[in-house]
């Protein structure tokens, strides 16, 4: 993954818009918090291979990372503190945010075709 491109991401969820696509959408800080701090709260949020078509979609920066927000017909996705991307070999874009030691904070990825469901060694 590479730093964000805010360019290079609004033109491919522009791409994806007004078509069927798979969403998945985690949100974590795992065992981080509970392991460094026995009082902290250990929260995340996970979705694989929600079917939608969002009408419209936007990236904009959040000072040092950035916020993509998904428009539905009935409301909204988005994901915060996203800061890397790639658009892989399956032409997905996928999106994730790393704290500063580069751990998985947040994910929202976006695919024509499904996600897989387990270990995949091309995934």
């Amino acid at each position: 993954m590479d730093a964000i491109q805010q360019k290079s991401v609004q033109n491919k969820i522009d791409q994806l818009a007004n078509k069927k696509v798979y969403v998945h959408l985690e949100t974590t800080n795992g065992a981080y918090a509970s392991h460094f701090d026995e009082n902290a709260y250990n929260v995340g949020a996970f979705i694989r291979n929600a079917e939608v078509s969002y009408q419209h979609g936007k990236i904009v920066s959040t000072g040092g990372s950035y916020r993509v927000g998904l428009k539905l017909d009935l409301g909204w996705v988005y994901a915060e503190g996203l800061t890397d991307y790639e658009i892989d070999n399956k032409d997905r874009l996928l999106m994730a945010g790393h704290d500063r030691e580069g751990r998985l904070m947040v994910a929202l990825e976006i695919s024509e075709t499904p996600f897989s469901h387990g270990a995949d060694p091309d995934e």
